[in-house]
């Protein structure tokens, strides 16, 4: 029998996920990370990207995160993210167009143009594809 740890995933606007999991694999700022019952306790930052949560059982969940914290305690893994979303949720075709125009904008700069803020909305549309690709992968 697996051993299962409680996990919570919670964005600034509502829980996303609670239950009993096998394991979680999220995506911090020095990489892949992935927690099981009995890990050490553990804070760490998290970019924008998918978050694959093991359920009890065995059945694997896909969700995207833009950023925010992954704590692991004795008892308890938690995600606190500025937005979470199931990846089953995410409009593919939508995130694709609004990539391509972000790469547009970019390339073709014109007078007023917050190079940062492009590149910052570039970063989080590749990461929400992402999340996309690794539910397709399961």
């Amino acid at each position: 029998m697996v051993m299962t740890v409680h996990c919570d995933i919670v964005s600034a606007e509502k829980s996303i996920f609670g239950g009993l999991v096998e394991m979680v694999i999220a995506t911090g700022a020095l990489g892949d990370l992935g927690v099981q019952y009995g890990h050490v306790p553990l804070l760490t930052n998290l970019i924008p990207g998918p978050v694959r949560v093991i359920k009890q059982g065995g059945e694997e969940e896909v969700f995207y995160v833009s950023g925010g914290f992954l704590e692991v305690q004795p008892n308890k893994i938690t995600i606190l993210a500025d937005t979470a979303l199931r990846a089953d949720d995410i409009d593919e075709a939508a995130i694709k167009q609004a990539k391509e125009n972000a790469e547009h904008a970019i390339t073709n700069q014109s007078g007023e143009f917050d190079y940062s803020r492009a590149a910052a909305e570039l970063a989080e549309l590749t990461a929400q594809i992402r999340a996309v690709n690794k539910l397709r992968s399961r």
